[in-house]
């Protein structure tokens, strides 16, 4: 049995407007390696917002990733669209894959999930449709 989990492998967040101790927005660009289901390496970008009586987060954030990998063993590259719930106890992520955005093996591929942790390793679900490869339903404990 397998774990679904991935790791944040860097994160790189600027300022783009407003200060640092006061309400203000930031771009995040972060790298992560997934193992289990999706295994492959990522890259995604995120838009955050702090305010004063928030400043570890406590909002949602969007985002889009593009992983490039596999998925039940099918090779290609697809786009997640994320909404991130953030604090200064962890996140709380709910994923989809944009339409229309998988390659190779991948084409047609279908699903959704959610992540939490407070650690740079996250467990992760994923329920997916592939054509002619049937749908699982995938927790983090592994297996379908």
């Amino acid at each position: 049995m397998s774990t679904n989990s991935y790791t944040v492998t860097s994160w790189d967040e600027h300022v783009v407007a407003g200060s640092d101790t006061g309400p203000h927005y930031a771009h995040a660009h972060a790298t992560s390696t997934y193992r289990g289901v999706i295994e492959g390496t990522a890259s995604v970008d995120y838009l955050l917002y702090y305010d004063e009586a928030t400043a570890h987060g406590g909002q949602r954030a969007p985002g889009y990733e593009r992983v490039e990998g596999s998925v039940a063993g099918r090779s290609g590259t697809f786009v997640l669209r994320h909404d991130v719930a953030y604090t200064a106890n962890g996140i709380s992520d709910r994923f989809t894959v944009v339409p229309g955005s998988a390659t190779g093996e991948l084409a047609g591929l279908e699903g959704s999930g959610t992540a939490a942790s407070a650690n740079e390793t996250v467990p992760y679900t994923f329920d997916y449709h592939l054509p002619e490869g049937g749908t699982d339903s995938v927790d983090p404990r592994g297996g379908a």
